[in-house]
C-alpha cells in the first residue's frame, strides 16, 4: 500500500516569508469570505478555522472581565514626560497583561473570561487644540511634539521590540482633525493645508514612521467637507504612500454608517459607502463591509484587486501576532496571568502616578508637610474618597483614594473628613466600573467641612471633574470648576489659611481666584489605582514632585478661541497665546532648584548636519529631585506668522543636590522647517534662529542663537 503524504498548507508553515503566508491565504479564500474576514466582529472562517481577532482596549488598563493594572490617564502619563516610563514600563505592562488574557484562553479557556485579540485600539492621539474637549484624559496634551514623542514610546511598548512578531498591534486614534464630541459623525473641520501638516498630523506621523504603529483609525469628522472614512487623500495619499503605513486602517465604530446617516452632504447608500471607504483606504470595519463588499464587488464599484489589498494589511498584522502559528512556538505565550496585577506592576501605577503629579504652586513653601508636627488633617472635597475612571480600562484593582493614601502614609495623625459639596456638572454620569459613593445634602456637607478645617493643622481640598463633566461624547461646558466646588474652596480657606488644593481632572481648571489666594496647588489628574499613596508621598515630601504640564492652562474662557477654529495661530496652546496664562504649558514646581548655566552650540551655523546644543544643569537647593529640561525654538522673522515658541527637544533627568549634569540635544534642518504652501512640502528658510533652554514656556532660563545658511 502506498504511503499518503498530507502537504500542509504554505500559510500554516512558519518557514516561510508572512508575505508568501498571507497571499496563500488570500488565494483560498472566496469573496465572502475574504468579506467577513474584513469585519473586525466577524464570525469564524470554519472551513480554514479562522476566528475573527477581537479587538480590546488597554488605554490605561486592560479591558476584560477582571481586574488589570489600572495607570493614570494618558493625559497624566503625559505630565511625566517621561518616554522611558511610558514605553519600558507602563506600556510593557499593559502589554504583558494582554498576552497574559491572550495566553490564558489558549492554555484554559474556562480561566480566562471571553476571548480577546491582540489588536488594541490605542493609544489615543488626539491633540488637546480644545480644552474643553470631553476626552483630554485620554490623549497627551496640546503640543504635537510631545505628544509624538509619547506616542512612539506607548506603540513601542504595545507592539515589543521583536523585528519579526508583534506582542500586540496599536491603533492611532482618531485619523485626523478630531477633539470635539459634539455631533462628531457629522462634524466638518475646516483646515488650511499649513495648519493641517503643522500642528494636526505631525505627532500621527511619528507614530507611524518612527513607531511602527500597525493600525490607524479613520475617525468620524470630514475634513474640508471630505468625511475622513471616504478621504482618499488622508488614508491613502498621506497615509499609506507618503509615510509608507504598510499596516491597516480601521474606521471607527459605524463609520460606514456615518456616510449614510451622518454627513448630510455625503449621504450615500450602503454599498456605495463600502466602496468609496475602501477606494480611499479604510480597509478594516463593521459589519456593512461583510454584508456589502461582494455586492460592491460584482456591481462593479470596488475592484476585487483593493478588496485584496485591504485583506492583506489585516492578514499581515494577524500573521506577526501570531495568528496563524502553533500557540506554543510563540515568543510571547511564556506570560503567565499571575502578572496580572501583580506587586511590580502596582508598583509601576504607583511611579507613574508619582511623576505624573503637577506642583503648580506653592507659595511660602507651604508644602511639604511636616508629618512630625501635623496633628490634624482634614480631607475635604467630592473627590476626596473617589476613584474616577475612564471608558477604557478594566475593572479597578482595589485603589486607594486620597483620602486612604493619607491615612496610610500618615499613622498616628488624626484624619478628619467631610465630602464637603455636590461637584455638579449636569447629570451625574459615570464610567464603567467607577467606584463612587453617596451625594449628600450641599449645606449640611459645606457645615461639616468648615468644622473639621477649623482644627486641623491644614486642609487639603479635591475638587475637578468627573465623567459627569467630561468624557466620551460630553464636551466640557466650562472651564472652571462645576457645583460647589469653588464656593467649598473659598469657604475652607477662610476657615484655614494653610489650606492646599488638589485638582483632579483631565482638561484644565480655569481658577483664577484659587491662585489668588490660595497657597498650595497640586494637579493630580485622575490617578489611578494608586493616586492615593502617589499624593500622599507628595504632601508629606518622600517624593519630590516633578510632573510639568502638558498643555496650557488658560487665564480665561474668553482667552480661548472658539471651539470651531481649526487654525491655532488664533490664539490656541502656548505657541500661540494671546496674553498671559494661569498655567504655562510645561510648568511644574519642585522642592528643589534647578540652575542652568554654560550652554554651548557644537556650531552656530546650522547645515546639512545636525548640530549638538548642551546646556548644564545644577541641584541647587537640598533635595533630589527630577528636572524635566526644555528646548524650544523661535522663527524670529525668518518665517511671517511662526509660534511664539515651539517644543522641539525635552530630557528628564535626576539631580542629587550639589548636583551638575551635562544635557545634550540635537537639532537639525528638519526641526526648523515651516510649511510652505507654494511647494506644498517643508521648508527650512535661511536667517537667525532663537534656541531656548529653561523648565518651561514661560520660564527660559538660557537662549543661543543659531544661523541657517
Amino acid at each position: 500500500m502506498s504511503e499518503i503524504v498530507q502537504v500542509q498548507a504554505l500559510y500554516l508553515d512558519t518557514k516561510q516569508p508572512i508575505d508568501l503566508r498571507v497571499n496563500d491565504l488570500i488565494s483560498r479564500l472566496t469573496l465572502e469570505e475574504k468579506a467577513r474576514l474584513l469585519n473586525h466582529k466577524a464570525e469564524p472562517v470554519e472551513r480554514f478555522h479562522i476566528l475573527a481577532d477581537q479587538w480590546n482596549q488597554c488605554l490605561n488598563g486592560v479591558q476584560w472581565d477582571r481586574p488589570t493594572t489600572f495607570f493614570p490617564t494618558c493625559i497624566a502619563m503625559a505630565a511625566t514626560w517621561d518616554t522611558d516610563l511610558v514605553q519600558n514600563q507602563i506600556a510593557t505592562v499593559l502589554s504583558d497583561e494582554a498576552r497574559a488574557i491572550y495566553n490564558g484562553w489558549h492554555l484554559d479557556p474556562h480561566a480566562a473570561g471571553q476571548h480577546k485579540g491582540l489588536i488594541y485600539r490605542a493609544p489615543v492621539i488626539n491633540i488637546e487644540r480644545n480644552p474643553y474637549w470631553g476626552r483630554n484624559h485620554e490623549a497627551w496634551g496640546e503640543d504635537p511634539f510631545l505628544t509624538g514623542s509619547m506616542a512612539v514610546s506607548y506603540v513601542k511598548g504595545l507592539q515589543g521590540s521583536d523585528p519579526l512578531h508583534l506582542k500586540l498591534a496599536a491603533t492611532l486614534k482618531h485619523f485626523a482633525v478630531n477633539n470635539v464630541e459634539s455631533d462628531r459623525q457629522k462634524l466638518n473641520a475646516a483646515v488650511s493645508e499649513r495648519m493641517l501638516n503643522e500642528y494636526w498630523l505631525p505627532h500621527f506621523k511619528a507614530a507611524i514612521v518612527e513607531g511602527g504603529a500597525q493600525s490607524v483609525m479613520a475617525s468620524y469628522n470630514a475634513i474640508n467637507g471630505v468625511p475622513n472614512n471616504i478621504n482618499h487623500w488622508l488614508l491613502t495619499d498621506v497615509l499609506k504612500t507618503t509615510w509608507k503605513h504598510e499596516g491597516f486602517v480601521v474606521s471607527d465604530l459605524g463609520g460606514v454608517r456615518s456616510m449614510v446617516e451622518g454627513h448630510e452632504a455625503k449621504k450615500m447608500s450602503y454599498v456605495d459607502a463600502v466602496a468609496q471607504s475602501l477606494l480611499a483606504g479604510c480597509d478594516f470595519s463593521d459589519k456593512e463591509y461583510e454584508k456589502y463588499i461582494p455586492i460592491a464587488v460584482r456591481e462593479g464599484k470596488l475592484p476585487i484587486e483593493r478588496v485584496d489589498d485591504a485583506l492583506k494589511r489585516v492578514l499581515t498584522v494577524r500573521f506577526k501576532l501570531g495568528d496563524f502559528d502553533p500557540f506554543e512556538q510563540g515568543i510571547y505565550s511564556h506570560i503567565p496571568l499571575s502578572v496580572i496585577g501583580s506587586d511590580s506592576h502596582r508598583l509601576v501605577a504607583l511611579k507613574a502616578a508619582q511623576e505624573s503629579i503637577v506642583l503648580l504652586q506653592n507659595r511660602h513653601a507651604v508644602l511639604p508637610l511636616d508629618i512630625k508636627t501635623v496633628k490634624t488633617i482634614a480631607v475635604i472635597g467630592p473627590l476626596a474618597n473617589r476613584i474616577i475612571m475612564n471608558n477604557y480600562n478594566g475593572v479597578a484593582l482595589p485603589s486607594v483614594t486620597v483620602l486612604q493614601g493619607i491615612k496610610d502614609r500618615a499613622p498616628g495623625v488624626s484624619v478628619l473628613y467631610a465630602f464637603g459639596g455636590n461637584l455638579g456638572g449636569g447629570k451625574r454620569a459615570h464610567f464603567k466600573n467607577e467606584i463612587d459613593e453617596p451625594v449628600g445634602d450641599s449645606k449640611s456637607e459645606l457645615s461639616k467641612a468648615l468644622a473639621i478645617a477649623s482644627q486641623a493643622d491644614v486642609a487639603i481640598v479635591c475638587v475637578g471633574t468627573t465623567a459627569a463633566v467630561e468624557q466620551e461624547a460630553r464636551d466640557r461646558t466650562t472651564l472652571a470648576l462645576t457645583g460647589d466646588q469653588e464656593m467649598l474652596v473659598e469657604s475652607v480657606n477662610k476657615v484655614n489659611p494653610k489650606t492646599i488644593v488638589v485638582e483632579m481632572s483631565a482638561g484644565p481648571l480655569v481658577v483664577p481666584w484659587i491662585k489668588t489666594h490660595v497657597d498650595g496647588i497640586l494637579q493630580a489628574w485622575w490617578p489611578g489605582e494608586e493616586g492615593g499613596h502617589a499624593l500622599a508621598d507628595i504632601l508629606f515630601g518622600l517624593i519630590n514632585p516633578s510632573g510639568h504640564l502638558p498643555h496650557t492652562v488658560y487665564s480665561s474662557e474668553a482667552q480661548v478661541p472658539s471651539v470651531k477654529e481649526y487654525d491655532i495661530s488664533k490664539g490656541f496652546t502656548y505657541m500661540y497665546l494671546k496674553g498671559i496664562p494661569l498655567f504655562a504649558f510645561g510648568h511644574g514646581l519642585s522642592y528643589t532648584s534647578f540652575q542652568y548655566s554654560d550652554s554651548v552650540v557644537s556650531s552656530v551655523h546650522l547645515g546639512s548636519e545636525p548640530i549638538s546644543i548642551t546646556t548644564h544643569v545644577r541641584n541647587t537647593g537640598q533635595r533630589i529631585g527630577d528636572e524635566v529640561v526644555q528646548l524650544y525654538v523661535r522663527h524670529g522673522t525668518v518665517f511671517a506668522g511662526a509660534p511664539l515658541r515651539e517644543l522641539r527637544g525635552f530630557k528628564r533627568v535626576k539631580l542629587q543636590s550639589g548636583a551638575t549634569i551635562p544635557v545634550t540635544f540635537k537639532l537639525s534642518r528638519e526641526d526648523l522647517a515651516r510649511w510652505d504652501d507654494a511647494t506644498h512640502g517643508f521648508m527650512t528658510r535661511a536667517g537667525e534662529y532663537s534656541v531656548e533652554i529653561g523648565r518651561s514656556s514661560d520660564d527660559i532660563r538660557q537662549t543661543i542663537h543659531i544661523f541657517v545658511d
